[in-house]
């Protein structure tokens, strides 16, 4: 009957506390790989469905531990405009939060005072014109602005003129009693896909032997 007997080389406790550390680099570096390549993805989603930079921009990173490196690292990818990307994301009906109405603005409407979409509200108190509801059966209603002028930027303001001459009734805003979204995207297909590829992330990053 024969032994083996074998030695290692060195002191153990820190060739472990070396692989420790190794793991720890090479566990954040391929977390922070990942959030960030799952945020340009999601960004860039939203941008080839035409959502707009606006919304593209929502998405946002963060990472813990916050600072240093650690085993348990961990990336967590969101949008600031949660319900919205949602939507888009899932494919919703919107209905109104007050049971009526969705107002959905058309070009001479214009933009809200934050740069968002216009409430008829809004628009009534800027512009001094009061909207006239007209309902058509089996079409969407309107909201109409009359006596209104239309800028060269398109845009409906209230006419100036006292002879009534150049004004128009300009429809400002469409209403709807619901709204369905269609699936535009698939975040859910980028986070497997990003997942995916975390094991090969932390061996790309792993430093090599004998190095901090």
């Amino acid at each position: 009957m024969k032994g083996i007997v074998t030695a290692i080389q060195g002191d153990l406790r820190k060739q472990m506390a070396a692989e420790i550390r190794g793991a720890e680099k090479a566990v954040t570096a391929a977390i922070r790989r990942a959030g960030g390549g799952l945020k340009a993805d999601w960004r860039g989603q939203i941008m080839g469905a035409g959502l707009g930079q606006r919304l593209a921009r929502t998405i946002r990173d963060r990472y813990y531990p916050k600072g240093g490196e650690s085993v348990s690292a961990a990336a967590v990818v969101y949008s600031r405009a949660s319900k919205i990307v949602d939507a888009h994301d899932r494919g919703a009906i919107i209905k109104s939060r007050h049971g009526f109405w969705l107002a959905i603005p058309t070009d001479p409407a214009g933009k809200g005072l934050s740069g968002g979409r216009v409430t008829p509200g809004e628009w009534e108190r800027r512009t001094g014109i009061r909207l006239r509801f007209v309902y058509r059966r089996g079409q969407p209603a309107l909201l109409v602005a009359d006596r209104a002028r239309v800028t060269k930027r398109g845009r409906a303001v209230a006419s100036r003129s006292k002879t009534g001459r150049g004004a128009v009734s300009a429809i400002i805003f469409f209403l709807v009693p619901m709204v369905r979204l269609k699936k535009r995207l698939d975040l859910a297909r980028a986070v497997a896909e990003w997942e995916s590829k975390l094991p090969s992330l932390i061996v790309q990053n792993w430093p090599e032997t004998g190095s901090d």
